[in-house]
């Protein structure tokens, strides 16, 4: 049952406060906002900065609308309400605010990386189910369970939004959950304060870069799961085949955290050997000197590797070794992660994908590429208001792996599509632009033949395109697999 005594909560993290409570307030703890427009009484204000505005300068507002207490620097003025300092207010603001939520889920992973966090918590959540767990799975798709998926828009939402999501899950029956560590919801403690039994870590390649500004400020974020976030006396799972995995499984095991790789180069889950299939592939996997067969119906390396991922959080937190591999075999394709979305009238199958990286466009067409008798026809565009430099690269991997290209539009966001598309053409000089998304994906469907299989890369399991940024920004209705039926209709 969740604690509201302010008093007690800040002792068992802590935490120290100054100043006097509201007036007629007591000392009740009603919930946790970060948005001074969501504050009622008997809210803890987290007031932090930020790279667009500074919650400290709502702490007013927050306190005129009932705030009890806010968490916040040491040198922000707090007047009306307990002042909760600390140099570090987000994580202090966390932990404060697991404490309300409590309890969790009994066993809950994260996973972080570049590519395949939403593929492998939610195949992490497959499989748990398969072994008779109440399961969930949180991030870009949502919150998953057995029942139901409610979209949050994020993959890492606000901790206030992260925990509550958490402990309704318990108060549910969920008894395992896992869930995205973005290496933005990291580097600002957005999943932080609950027990992680388990974090695993994918891959590292080009993303984000207009964030964390570097590479190396980009790992350091995701390194923080295991550093951090995992309990001291969790595990770690690493896929071994990526060059940064040395790195992290080198901290884990530097924090005491059990380190189980996976892959060709794993010593825990090894892929001796992986042949595609017409519906997927063949996997054989030694470990602790036995070796299994699974036909897992997904296609693809990255699958094969988000699956072993999977595998080896269940495993790492008890799971049956010889039945989750068995289980393997029986598991459901992710939503937009090179999923089939219709076959064409000339009989081509054409596939959506959310690759938005370099790495992930080249790990799509790899994928597909031993499917496609004839051509591969690729479809994708770039973000706006995201890391512009990745955009030539997408495009050169797009038209040295594809044998046609077609460049079009993501999510311009509040910048000139046009240029955007000019940028990612620079990459693939002999792609043809349509601009129009819509267009481009009928043309993509109506230049197939049938041998020819068609990649839609980009959007995924998105139903919107997003246009303009502050109060000018819509989002218009856009589904990449509902335009795609519609087209090869």
């Amino acid at each position: 049952m969740r604690s509201n005594d302010l008093a007690a909560l800040a002792t068992q993290v802590g935490a120290t406060a100054s100043g006097a409570l509201p007036t007629g307030s007591g000392a009740s703890v009603t919930g946790f906002a970060i948005d001074h427009r969501k504050v009622a009484p008997g809210t803890v204000f987290g007031a932090f900065g930020g790279q667009r505005v500074n919650g400290e300068d709502f702490i007013p507002a927050a306190v005129a609308a009932g705030a009890i207490a806010v968490v916040a620097r040491p040198e922000a003025r707090v007047e009306g309400a307990l002042h909760i300092a600390d140099a570090e207010p987000r994580r202090l603001f966390a932990r404060l605010a697991a404490r309300f939520f409590a309890p969790f889920p009994a066993t809950v992973v994260a996973v972080t990386g570049t590519n395949g966090k939403t593929s492998t918590v939610e195949l992490a959540r497959q499989l748990w189910r398969m072994a008779g767990h109440n399961a969930a799975s949180i991030g870009t798709l949502g919150v998953t369970t057995a029942d139901e998926q409610v979209s949050t828009g994020l993959t890492t939402p606000d901790v206030a939004t992260f925990l509550g999501n958490m402990g309704g899950l318990a108060r549910e029956g969920i008894d395992h959950a896992a869930y995205e560590a973005s290496s933005h919801g990291l580097d600002q403690f957005r999943s932080e304060g609950l027990p992680v039994a388990a974090g695993a870590f994918t891959n590292l390649s080009r993303d984000h870069l207009d964030y964390h500004g570097s590479m190396e400020a980009y790992l350091e974020a995701k390194l923080r799961l295991f550093t951090e976030v995992v309990d001291r006396d969790g595990a770690a799972v690493v896929w071994a085949d990526d060059e940064a995995s040395g790195r992290v499984a080198e901290l884990a095991a530097e924090r005491g955290l059990r380190v189980l790789t996976v892959g060709t180069k794993g010593e825990a889950l090894r892929l001796i050997s992986r042949e595609a299939t017409p519906l997927g592939q063949t996997l054989t996997i030694s470990t602790d000197g036995a070796t299994h067969v699974v036909k897992l119906p997904l296609i693809g390396a990255y699958q094969a590797a988000n699956a072993l991922v999977a595998a080896g959080l269940v495993i790492a937190t008890g799971g049956d070794v010889a039945a989750t591999f068995a289980d393997l075999s029986r598991v459901q394709p992710v939503r937009g992660r090179l999923e089939r979305a219709v076959i064409s009238r000339a009989g081509a199958p054409v596939y959506v994908d959310y690759a938005h990286t370099p790495d992930g466009l080249r790990a799509a067409i790899e994928a597909l590429r031993p499917h496609t008798k004839g051509r591969l026809i690729v479809m994708f565009g770039a973000g706006g208001d995201r890391d512009a430099g990745k955009r030539p690269e997408m495009g050169k991997v797009a038209a040295d792996m594809g044998d046609v290209v077609i460049v079009t539009d993501d999510n311009p966001r509040g910048e000139d599509a046009a240029a955007i598309r000019a940028a990612v053409l620079a990459g693939a000089p002999g792609a043809t632009e349509i601009g129009d998304r819509r267009e481009a994906i009928a043309a993509a469907i109506a230049t197939a033949g049938a041998d020819d299989v068609v990649l839609l890369a980009g959007k995924g399991h998105e139903q919107g395109q997003i246009v303009g940024r502050g109060e000018a920004m819509r989002v218009l209705p856009f589904d990449d697999v509902a335009v795609a039926r519609a087209c090869a209709a």
